[in-house]
């Protein structure tokens, strides 16, 4: 599983000109589920997401989570973080899971989120396309692949 962790201001996710998710200051998180992933992986990176010290304790220095600071998580499904370009320049896409299992491992990683951080979690729409929308805080970008 690969995670694009965004330290966000607010981020919104829109489908068909409608609002699915929207929060204020909290994480912005694309995921992608590897065709070999199961939920160890899940669980792996939504503790990573949740616990990444990313946010500024009274000192200024990066020492606080999302959770510690009262945050929310928008999570967005985006499978082309598994896009392979080595040849040529179109990617292919053959790591990414099957969408059967990406939105079950995705649904389970929202699922597992909630559980720890009840009413902060927002999310997309899994296969829609959607228009998301950001103020990167930082700005702070972290890479979480398990």
């Amino acid at each position: 599983m690969k995670a694009v962790v965004q330290r966000v201001s607010e981020a919104k996710v829109e489908v068909d000109g409608s609002v699915t998710g929207e929060i204020d200051k909290g994480l912005l998180v694309l995921a992608a589920v590897h065709e070999d992933d199961s939920m160890n992986e899940v669980t792996w990176v939504a503790d990573k997401c949740r616990k990444l010290r990313i946010f500024e304790d009274e000192k200024g220095k990066m020492n606080k989570s999302v959770e510690d600071v009262g945050g929310e998580i928008l999570l967005v499904s985006q499978f082309t973080l598994y896009g392979e370009v080595k040849k040529g320049t179109r990617p292919s896409f053959i790591a990414s899971a099957g969408p059967e299992k990406a939105e079950s491992l995705y649904n389970e990683m929202k699922s597992y989120l909630n559980t720890h951080l009840p009413g902060k979690i927002q999310s997309g729409v899994f296969a829609a396309k959607m228009n998301v929308s950001l103020v990167n805080d930082g700005p702070v970008t972290i890479i979480i692949e398990r």
